[in-house]
């Protein structure tokens, strides 16, 4: 592809076009409906585990806590499918119409989200209902990106692409930012409904506010008119008449495409995913932090590291696009261990100091261990000696270490000095296996106390129990993490570095793909590989990291995902990744 390149030495360039109204307005209406659409998708990711008891009933703890994850990726894996649809509709009939239908889609969707019965009303037509407004999400924010990022492109002066772009690539954090703090507020016993009340029925009330956000959104969009360099086109006839051909099937386009994706997206993809998700995420699960009390932490990192979008984009115009997403992508692969071993030892010392002092061990035969992860909510991991102790530390969310054993041994668990032996399943069956499973769990990981219930109609009296000390307990393990024992400012700080890495590598990518491809298909060929790597390798991000960890038992094991993505981003953006920075766009 030729391109003309702005002179080097081009100050206060003009602008390059007629702009049709103010800047302001382009900015805010593009940025302020893609903030409401992002708010929109990333509701469910905060909502996990409330989501996972209200429409994936009957699924043991660890399998359903991923399988709402995957639900939640649902919306990701149709993102490309958006790129394609939404991709072609901008190219050929305009930025403006294209980008208003994607915000009434996702609005719609969100808010019938809000209004969906649980599986406890209808069953399993929940999840399915769940499962398709998520699609319809997914396809409304694969079109969103692109035109937004396209449209303010387009608008802006040469010389300040990335600055103005970087303002769409704010949006998405502040999405999430909007998310959390509205679900903070609603959840608040102080400001909102309490935990019980929002765990009943308060989960509703964020999605359904975004039908007001719905039509704030829509009323700015439509005071946009179409952008100058696509009217430009259409006035002239260079419009692309086939934009998916022309985009990924002539070799000179798709190899630009493949460059964009492995030497720039991939990386930005994983790293904006744990940087901001799989963090709170991590913090939540594997930590033992309240959940309100990671979402506010979160929240305060997002908030000071938000301006860095902007920086980013506007040092992006100075020095280029690339040494800037490289450098946050190699920072991310050398860093991203230390850091979330560091992020443990301030969020939750007491467990940081268990690890240390009284490292869990399992001992089995490796052949007769699954992943723990049961897809379909069938498997009891109750048939091996390995399953039912790797289950009960599952449950935990305990770090341990595989050891290998000969095949017919009974699996066991050392925790610290002490070592248990799991229940044999091939010498017990039916209450006889429940009795003696559930025996085993209390003495690793406890069990809370019972009350005593008389019988009530076709439910049969509860005997009183009281509680059990497991052994993790015994030798420090937290059931939660202790807020007075937390290094607040340290986690903030360490949350604020995964963000910075996040604005590095995502700040200037919007221009950096706007520049790579000519205008008669730039909507096309920007969305599709944009859409594969945030909606494939980061929306799947959770899910894979949080399985890989499930089936392996190392609490950290999850990071090797993003770590390798983001060095080989850095290997092949190295090599084959053009600076964009000066080139003219109008063509």
């Amino acid at each position: 592809m030729d391109y003309q390149e702005i002179p080097a030495d081009a100050v206060g360039l003009p602008k390059h076009h007629q702009a049709t109204h103010s800047e302001k307005l382009i900015i805010t209406a593009s940025s302020l409906g893609t903030v409401f659409e992002w708010y929109d998708f990333y509701l469910y990711g905060l909502l996990t585990s409330i989501i996972a008891a209200k429409f994936l009933t009957g699924l043991n703890p660890t399998t359903s806590f991923i399988m709402a994850l995957l639900v939640f990726a649902a919306g990701f894996i149709v993102r490309p499918f958006g790129a394609l649809v939404f991709g072609k509709i901008g190219d050929t009939f305009g930025r403006r119409y294209t980008f208003i239908i994607t915000l009434v889609v996702m609005g719609l969707s969100t808010f019938l989200v809000g209004c969906l019965p649980t599986y406890e009303t209808v069953g399993v037509a929940a999840p399915i209902m769940l499962v398709v407004l998520r699609m319809f999400q997914g396809l409304a924010l694969g079109g969103e990106y692109g035109g937004a990022a396209t449209y303010v492109a387009e608008h802006a002066p040469n010389n300040k692409r990335g600055l103005y772009t970087s303002w769409i690539q704010i949006t998405a954090t502040a999405g999430l930012a909007m998310a959390l703090l509205i679900v903070i507020t609603v959840r608040s016993p102080v400001t909102g409904l309490g935990e019980d009340a929002f765990k009943a029925w308060g989960w509703r009330v964020p999605y359904l506010l975004s039908g007001l956000f719905l039509v704030v959104g829509l009323w700015l969009r439509l005071k946009l008119h179409e952008s100058p360099v696509f009217q430009k086109m259409k006035s002239e006839g260079t419009a692309s008449k086939a934009p998916l051909t022309e985009a990924f099937g002539e070799w000179k386009n798709l190899k630009v495409v493949l460059i964009a994706f492995f030497g720039a997206i991939a990386g930005q993809a994983v790293i904006w995913y744990t940087g901001q998700l799989y963090a709170m995420y991590f913090l939540e699960k594997m930590l033992k932090v309240d959940g309100i009390q990671a979402n506010t932490l979160t929240i305060i990192a997002l908030a000071m590291a938000t301006p860095f979008f902007l920086f980013f984009g506007w040092l992006s115009d100075k020095v280029g696009r690339k040494p800037i997403i490289l450098g946050g992508a190699a920072l991310a692969a050398v860093t991203l261990f230390p850091v979330f071993h560091a992020l443990t030892d301030a969020a939750n010392p007491a467990l940081a100091k268990a690890q240390a002092t009284a490292p869990v061990k399992v001992t089995a035969f490796p052949g007769e261990c699954s992943s723990q992860f049961d897809p379909v909510g069938g498997n009891k991991f109750d048939t091996t000696s390995c399953d039912i102790v790797k289950n009960a530390l599952a449950k935990a969310a305990v770090n341990y270490e595989n050891v290998a054993a000969p095949a017919g041994a009974i699996a066991s668990v050392t925790i610290g000095g002490e070592t248990i032996l799991a229940p044999d399943p091939s010498t017990v069956s039916g209450d006889d296996r429940k009795k003696a499973i559930a025996a085993f769990t209390a003495k690793v990981a406890g069990a809370p106390e019972v009350k005593a219930k008389p019988a009530e109609g076709d439910k049969p009296a509860v005997e009183a129990k009281p509680a059990v000390v497991g052994e993790l307990e015994k030798v420090g393990y937290p059931a939660k993490a202790d807020p007075a024992q937390m290094n607040k400012p340290l986690v903030v700080a360490l949350l604020f570095y995964l963000v910075l890495l996040v604005t590095m590598v995502y700040g200037p990518i919007a221009a950096m793909l706007v520049e790579l491809f000519p205008s008669r298909i730039r909507y096309t060929s920007m969305s599709l590989p944009y859409h594969i790597g945030n909606g494939w390798l980061g929306g799947l991000l959770p899910a894979i990291g949080f399985a890989m960890v499930a089936a392996n038992g190392d609490i950290y094991h999850g990071f090797w995902y993003p770590v390798v993505v983001a060095a080989a981003t850095v290997v092949i953006g190295l090599f084959f990744l053009p600076e964009t920075f000066r080139r003219n766009i109008d063509q």
